[in-house]
């Protein structure tokens, strides 16, 4: 029998589903400890819940840029090879410097030649054009290792005006596989004419152009089925606030990921991204009458379902197995690896 994935996503079915949560560190033992709360929360979740973006761009302190990328490429490793055999692996990333920055090449050479085949994928800030996404591709390529099987996906992160207005341009790119939302950096190119109020609390969820930048984000990725992933909440000793943000950002903008920096926004961004348990039981059951009529339309408690509404519930079935929710057991079956 065939897999939901691949009957209702078609093409898309092998992009699979991003985790909610991007948690970035550049501190070394703060890099050390986010390594070690992924492998803690995967045993608790049994999912690959977060990823971990190892950071070079404000992690790396001026003029000691080589010897942290090389640190990183030390913890990619060392995570790795404590992997255990049937042990889930962990899901790592590392952000570079932009590509017009001096470190940029030697970023690249130092981590994709050390710990490229690695990786997750690679987060490229800065970029403003589809010249930038394409200088990242070539300069990752050429370092990669040649026994290195498929392409390394591209994440980047649009950080002005100019950069938001080529969004759909930047999402239509093959290697391109999220688009992140640069939010301190957007309202500051503006050169005073979006006020404080907007990096942080409502104001990033009202001031017009703020708002603006983040659905274009948003429905440029969903355009060409890319991960949409939201930004920053600074205020990150209040778990109430990032769980608003994040609330928001999932229900009411259209963002299927966002960013935490620091530990405790990590739990708080599952919770708000993922589904309740009585939608995922209705998702479960459709799912399930669906895939016994053979794809055909059914009718659910009054209901008129068809495909177009099966991949609605089969994606949110997908977002609570990548949030380590309680599935039952015959939508279970379907995140299996051993089962079809």
């Amino acid at each position: 029998m065939q897999h939901p994935r691949d009957v209702l996503l078609g093409a898309q079915a092998g992009t699979g589903l991003l985790p909610v949560c991007d948690h970035y560190s550049g501190v070394p033992a703060r890099m050390r400890k986010s390594l070690a709360l992924q492998r803690a929360l995967t045993v608790e979740f049994g999912a690959c819940v977060f990823d971990v973006t190892l950071d070079c761009e404000d992690g790396a302190p001026v003029g000691g840029e080589r010897a942290h990328a090389g640190l990183v490429v030390a913890l990619v490793r060392e995570a790795i090879s404590a992997v255990t055999p049937g042990a889930l692996r962990p899901r790592i990333a590392v952000r570079v410097h932009p590509v017009d920055h001096p470190s940029f090449m030697d970023d690249i050479a130092t981590i994709i030649g050390g710990a490229g085949p690695w990786l997750c994928h690679l987060m490229v800030p800065k970029v403003e054009s589809v010249a930038d996404v394409e200088r990242a591709v070539a300069a990752i390529d050429g370092a990669m290792p040649e026994s290195t099987g498929c392409p390394l996906p591209l994440h980047v992160l649009l950080e002005s005006p100019a950069a938001v207005h080529r969004a759909f341009d930047i999402a239509a790119h093959p290697r391109v596989q999220s688009i992140s939302f640069g939010l301190m950096d957007f309202v500051s190119s503006h050169g005073g004419a979006i006020a404080a109020e907007g990096l942080s609390g409502d104001g990033q969820f009202s001031h017009p152009l703020v708002v603006r930048a983040k659905l274009e984000i948003a429905s440029a990725c969903h355009a060409h089925g890319k991960t949409p992933s939201h930004c920053v909440v600074t205020e990150f000793r209040d778990p109430a606030a990032i769980e608003k943000a994040a609330r928001i950002a999932a229900r009411e903008m259209g963002f299927t990921r966002m960013w935490s920096i620091h530990p405790d926004q990590i739990r708080p961004i599952l919770s708000a991204f993922a589904p309740s348990s009585a939608d995922i039981a209705q998702a479960a059951d459709i799912i399930g009458k669906a895939q016994a009529a053979h794809w055909a339309p059914i009718d659910h408690r009054g209901h008129l379902h068809d495909r177009a509404s099966y991949r609605l519930f089969w994606q949110l079935l997908e977002r609570a197995h990548a949030t380590g929710q309680p599935l039952p057991e015959d939508a279970r079956r379907h995140f299996s690896p051993s089962l079809p």
